[in-house]
């Protein structure tokens, strides 16, 4: 009965539960009672082990009220336990924090959207507050499931949806900074958490309907980068994944825009030592879309060119190669895909040629994106790498037809056009070594123009490192040098090393460069800025004469080629030498420039230029006054510093086999002896097909391995050889008119050594 009446009597209740309930005002709208609060909050900081007592109590007054749906003295309850949470926030917290915990999950399991933006509320303000004990036993778990539910409300009232998500991204966020440098606390970076934080936010990052700072996307932006801050290298793995898993759920990849802006978030978000991760794991996604549209290939790999410009520790990570091996990849596929028309082995997905065209385009700039994140030495060895993956007839395998090689070795190409556009180093012989080199010229020669345009451009970018060529594209034979500003120098001692070593390859790959019929005007002025280019970087006097010695061979050959082509030869003579003759030699020199330059300036300009021109048809009838002349070079060049060089100037200059190329020779002698042996017309050979072959005569006589390869490949001298084989061991007819299969070939039979001579 005694405790019967101390339950009914007041002024026997306990004092933490009077002082409790003097907080409460009699209308709920004057809010809480501020002085019977700050005696409350003295009796808890005065008796600590009594907090259990006064926030369970607390939580049971909230629970009644919310019973009765008196939401005003909810609102007082929580804002009483939100005070003593800041108040005692030493040793004593963790008495408070688990009835507050339960009352929050009470708020958000309620159906009223203010209830759960209340809630959410105080858990940001506790989850401000820095503790100085640790915690065992709490669970996170309902928290971030509750505010994620929230992130995707679906409310009819629009402000009222905002809000609700607005308070979701609030609540994440507070759990993020509870949890995330406590490791006693649920491991926030767990998958199971990821995959629920993650896309919450990537809904709200999506919209754009308000631009203030309370809309969605503006705080889940604030969010997101908080979290991405705070991730160590083992948990950017688990972060990414949901993100990738997001995009390919929602077709976000082929709209490029939202998946561009959500990485450019990320990339600048997590700490630099990381950045080579996101990286991976965007490479490992692209391969695990090879059967995907080509717009979600497009995308991913646009989000990769992209994120490689924003990375900025000068790595992507240990396995560099691979990630050139990986995009060098997509290309090859997408080419089989071009080919086909079928994205998929089964023949039943089809794909057009602009959308891989769009593809391949996005691969080679990610590809230059990629190379220009790599230090010096780095990007050297991706140039070769490429090099190494172009397909050449004869040395390295190609694809399946001839239109799919072609198709590769010019992306490739483009690719290391990319790379070499922004290479920069001091010594020639490391940015084109002989392994480099030998392959990258053995293009220059290919039938096909775009080919030899792309190894032209190529040259040009590594040789120039004074970017002197984008001022040199403009060269013609009127061209004025001092408008120019040109950057030059004295010629290093690796400089003249490189140039001994390889110039006569150079000059031998220019000339038989010219002679292409199928050369236009690009590949003149290419050659042009080409010659400039080698004149001005390395320029020193035995250069010069060699390239005087070189044009002058030019524009006297006696190729049989077209009357453009013919043309086009003498334009680039005539820019060339009228160029080279504002660098640096003697008067005289330019004044026989100038006066052969003026009578033939009509042609050249029209040739090198883009102007229109109509050739006369027929043989070309050249005026010696059109034609430099090379003792008049010679005897300008007198007494100056170029004299040194007479007797190399009355020597004509001729395509010359250097080094590795001489032991080849005899080789190509052979190969073209078998196609002639195979082709000889036994009727008598027409005055064209004699021509033809005079030419691959020259050719084959004169030029490297790698040129002969490019024409031919191993195919048609193996059909040669297969055919010789084929006539040499075939058996004689017999009487009976069939002949018995030979067990063992002619040439594999042992003979006896009377019997070889």
């Amino acid at each position: 009965v005694s405790a019967g009446l101390c339950g009914c009597c007041w002024a026997l209740r306990p004092r933490y539960k009077r002082l409790v309930d003097n907080i409460f005002p009699e209308d709920p709208e004057d809010g809480l009672v501020k002085a019977n609060m700050e005696k409350l909050t003295f009796f808890a900081l005065s008796a600590p082990e009594k907090l259990d007592r006064i926030a369970a109590y607390l939580s049971e007054r909230l629970t009644r009220e919310l019973n009765r749906h008196r939401y005003g003295y909810v609102c007082i309850a929580m804002e009483a336990m939100e005070q003593l949470l800041l108040a005692c926030h030493c040793q004593s917290i963790n008495l408070l924090v688990e009835s507050f915990l339960s009352t929050l999950r009470l708020l958000l399991e309620a159906d009223k959207p203010h209830l759960h933006i209340l809630a959410t509320s105080s858990f940001v303000k506790f989850a401000n507050i820095e503790e100085d004990t640790p915690s065992y036993h709490r669970s996170y778990d309902f928290f971030v499931s509750r505010f994620s539910e929230m992130c995707h409300s679906e409310h009819e009232d629009l402000d009222i949806q905002n809000k609700i998500r607005v308070s979701g991204i609030r609540g994440l966020q507070g759990v993020v900074r509870k949890t995330v440098d406590d490791e006693l606390q649920v491991n926030i970076w767990e998958p199971r958490h990821m995959e629920q934080i993650v896309p919450a936010l990537l809904v709200n990052l999506q919209q754009h309907t308000h631009t203030s700072s309370e809309s969605p996307a503006e705080q889940t932006e604030v969010c997101f980068r908080e979290l991405l801050s705070r991730a160590a290298y083992g948990h950017i793995t688990n972060a990414i994944r949901p993100v990738l898993m997001h995009l390919d759920s929602h077709s976000l990849w082929e709209g490029r825009s939202f998946a561009v802006q959500c990485f450019q978030i990320i990339m600048y978000s997590i700490q630099s030592q990381h950045s080579h991760l996101v990286i991976q794991q965007l490479l490992g996604h692209l391969d695990a879309n090879s059967k995907s549209p080509a717009s979600v290939r497009a995308g991913i790999v646009e989000v990769l060119s992209e994120a490689a410009v924003i990375e900025a520790t000068g790595s992507v990570g240990p396995t560099v190669l691979e990630v050139f091996n990986t995009l060098l990849r997509q290309l090859r596929q997408s080419v089989d895909y071009q080919l086909t028309g079928y994205y998929d082995n089964t023949g039943k997905r089809e794909t057009t040629s602009a959308e891989e065209k769009t593809l391949q385009d996005g691969v080679i700039k990610t590809i230059g994106s990629f190379a220009n994140t790599l230090p010096i030495y780095q990007r050297s060895e991706v140039m070769l790498f490429i090099m190494g993956k172009i397909p050449v007839p004869g040395i390295y395998p190609a694809l399946g037809s001839l239109e799919g090689s072609r198709m590769i070795q010019v992306m490739l190409l483009k690719s290391l056009l990319q790379v070499s556009e922004r290479y920069e180093s001091c010594n020639l012989l490391t940015a084109l070594p002989s392994s480099f080199l030998e392959p990258l010229l053995s293009f220059t020669l290919m039938e096909d123009p775009e080919i030899r345009l792309l190894v032209l451009s190529i040259l040009t970018s590594l040789i120039d490192r004074r970017h002197n060529a984008a001022r040199l594209t403009a060269a013609s034979v009127m061209f004025d040098v001092s408008v120019l500003e040109l950057k030059e120098d004295r010629c290093s001692r690796q400089d003249n090393l490189f140039i001994r070593k390889n110039a006569q390859r150079l000059y031998r790959h220019v000339y038989l460069t010219c002679k292409e019929e199928s050369s236009g005007r690009g590949h003149y002025q290419a050659l042009v800025t080409l010659l400039a280019v080698l004149s001005v970087e390395l320029a020193n006097e035995e250069v010069v004469v060699d390239l005087i010695r070189l044009v002058l061979a030019l524009q006297v050959g006696r190729a049989a080629i077209t009357m453009f082509n013919r043309c086009g030869v003498h334009a680039v003579c005539a820019a060339f030498l009228n160029l080279l003759s504002q660098l640096g030699p003697p008067p005289p020199f330019h004044l026989h420039i100038t006066q052969v330059k003026t009578k033939c300036v009509c042609v050249c300009v029209c040739v090198c230029n883009e102007g229109v021109c109509v050739l006369p048809q027929g043989e070309l009838m050249v005026d010696e006054t059109f034609l430099f002349v090379q003792s008049k070079i010679c005897e300008a060049l007198t007494g100056s510093s170029y004299s040194a060089h007479t007797e190399r100037f009355n020597t004509p200059y001729t395509p010359q086999l250097t080094g590795t190329h001489t032991h080849t020779h005899t080789l190509y002698s052979l190969v073209f002896s078998l196609d002639l042996f195979l082709r000889k017309d036994r009727g008598g050979v027409e005055e064209e097909e004699r021509r033809r072959r005079m030419q691959v005569v020259e050719r084959f006589q004169t030029a490297p391995f790698e040129e002969i390869a490019a024409h031919c490949g191993t195919s048609l001298l193996q059909s040669k050889l297969d055919q010789v084989f084929d006539l040499i061991i075939r058996p004689p007819p017999s009487p009976s008119g069939h002949s018995p299969p030979r067990s063992t070939p002619l040439y594999g039979i042992k003979f006896p050594d009377l019997c070889v001579y």
